[in-house]
């Protein structure tokens, strides 16, 4: 089997250094990218904003019966979504804390803004608090997420996906923008979401617009 490409190694050091610097994970996190071959690489269990292109990143079969060594022990996260989902190249495990915060209160993530609508109608929540490191409870969690691109897993942080690995990561930020509005709109008054027409118009841009917020999170790192 060829070793993973270096630009995957990199650019999952890069998905770390960025969820860590906006906050967005501190020990715990984990981010992976589809390789050929129906394979994850994924990141070592390491506090993320530590990462570079040579830590020991796993390879993580999507049809093995358990986790290869030195994997995060969350990773049937990742790889039940993946099976389920052909059209995800990146999956990102993190712990936005307003999101994870608002799931714990039972206050939906409404699309109030334009880049809000990137996530959906709603965001999804896992009703389930316990740490998923079982096939089974990946397989729960996947059918959850269902087709979104977001879901907050109550007590326990949110998973965000994407075509590739900066789609994915920048999602969670997104996903924990669109949180502290929910929360602020929520302690004004009553959150009013972007209408249906206006949520198809952003969604029409949200790989042009996710690029550029990958970009930003990159440089801010």
């Amino acid at each position: 089997m060829s070793a993973p490409p270096t630009d995957v190694r990199s650019e999952l050091a890069d998905a770390g250094r960025a969820l860590a610097a906006a906050g967005l994970v501190t020990a715990f996190g984990h981010v992976s990218a589809r390789l050929p071959g129906d394979r994850l690489l994924m990141t070592p269990p390491v506090p993320l904003g530590t990462l570079t292109p040579a830590a020991r990143y796993a390879e993580v079969p999507l049809d093995g019966a358990a986790l290869p060594d030195g994997t995060p022990r969350e990773a049937w996260i990742h790889v039940e979504i993946a099976r389920a989902r052909p059209d995800v190249g990146a999956i990102c495990r993190a712990q936005p804390p307003t999101a994870t915060a608002l799931a714990s209160a039972g206050v939906p993530i409404l699309p109030l803004h334009g880049q809000g609508a990137f996530l959906g109608p709603e965001v999804p929540v896992l009703d389930d608090a316990v740490l998923v490191r079982d096939r089974a409870r990946g397989r729960a969690l996947a059918e959850r997420l269902a087709g979104a691109p977001a879901l907050v897993m109550r007590g326990n942080g949110a998973v965000t996906v994407g075509a590739t690995v900066g789609e994915a990561v920048a999602l969670m930020w997104v996903l924990e923008a669109g949180a502290r509005m929910n929360a602020t709109a929520a302690a004004a008054g009553t959150p009013v979401p972007i209408t249906p027409a206006e949520q198809e118009a952003w969604r029409a841009v949200r790989s042009e617009l996710s690029d550029r917020i990958w970009s930003h999170l990159r440089e801010s790192s």
